[in-house]
């Protein structure tokens, strides 16, 4: 990165354009009157007097490039160095097979659940800083997709890759909270978040959600649930042999009270989303509840590139005055 210590000193290059304008208008009143030489103007001008015209060029930029080393040009890097608690925060997205439902609308579009899910999760992620995500996933088993990192554009390629069924098709809630406890234990903070989105019934697992739910609450972990998806039966896209695609529609059995006892037992919120604004809205809450005070430190690191400018300027100089006073010399 280039920069200017000291740039309110580039204002002197203004002086210049004025000193030439006024060496110009000198050079244009003649002192002394001689007899017309015209037969001599025919005569083609040697070298040397091509090179006295442009020499006051030497002097001039000699000058430009002193006020430029005076402003100190420097060349170098800043490095940001970010210090704060942080907030360790996973993200337990459900991957059923009942994430497949067409109850979503975005621009027009009718999409899946997960297609709506994964898009403001993105949004969510690039609006924090500082704190450190992680992302699990879970259908009849959970898994750990990605532990806590502060590479957001990690995190927003692995969400995008993430697939309906790839973790089994029942729920475990149960299981996905255990795993998102391990993930918390593996850097410690003094505040761990977990927000769980989900759009079933805990009907998989080794560990049943009260008793993972009991396990957050002695180590003082915040669940955040969010219940997705619109009441009733769902439209779902299936290939039916013999007749192609086909819409049906399929009653989704999510238990609300459960994740509201998560909620409650934990010290946060549920949250039910049946559209896509309001979903957006939810994740919007939920960052503005668990903001992380950062403090940034900025460390400088430039070198000064004056003493080679300024060597340069006298050497226009050194240059000016030898052929000024030597074999350009003007007699008045």
């Amino acid at each position: 990165m280039f920069r200017f210590e000291d740039p309110y000193i580039l204002a002197l290059l203004c002086i210049i354009p004025f000193a030439v304008l006024y060496r110009k208008r000198r050079c244009q009143r003649p002192s002394l009157r001689l007899p017309s030489a015209g037969p001599a103007w025919d005569l083609s001008e040697g070298f040397f007097v091509t090179v006295a015209e442009w020499l006051p060029a030497l002097k001039y930029l000699a000058l430009c490039l002193m006020i430029v080393s005076l402003a100190r040009p420097q060349w170098g890097t800043r490095q940001v160095d970010v210090q704060t608690e942080g907030v360790n925060l996973i993200l337990a997205v459900d991957l059923s097979e009942s994430m497949a439902a067409l109850d979503f609308n975005k621009g027009g579009k009718i999409i899946n659940r997960l297609e709506a899910v994964k898009g403001v999760i993105q949004q969510f992620v690039a609006n924090r800083a500082g704190d450190r995500i992680g992302l699990v996933v879970f259908g009849e088993h959970a898994y750990t997709q990605l532990p806590l990192t502060r590479d957001y554009d990690t995190i927003v390629d692995i969400l995008d890759r993430v697939q309906i069924g790839a973790a089994g098709k029942s729920t475990a809630i149960g299981d996905a909270i255990g795993i998102s406890l391990k993930r918390l234990e593996d850097i410690e903070s003094k505040s761990n978040i977990i927000v769980l989105l989900t759009d079933g019934r805990s009907n998989s697992g080794e560990l049943s959600p009260e008793a993972a739910v009991e396990i957050a609450a002695q180590k003082k972990v915040k669940i955040y649930t969010i219940g997705v998806g619109s009441e009733g039966k769902a439209p779902f896209r299936v290939n039916v042999p013999g007749y192609g695609e086909r819409y049906v529609y399929q009653r989704v059995d999510m238990d609300e009270e459960t994740l509201k006892t998560i909620a409650t037992s934990t010290h946060g919120r549920y949250f039910r989303a049946a559209d896509t604004d309001t979903l957006e809205k939810i994740y919007e809450t939920i960052d503005s509840l668990e903001k992380t005070k950062v403090t940034v430190k900025t460390y400088d690191n430039y070198r000064d590139l004056y003493q080679s400018i300024l060597a340069a300027a006298f050497g226009f100089l050194s240059i000016w005055l030898a052929l000024s006073y030597t074999r350009l010399l003007r007699v008045p």
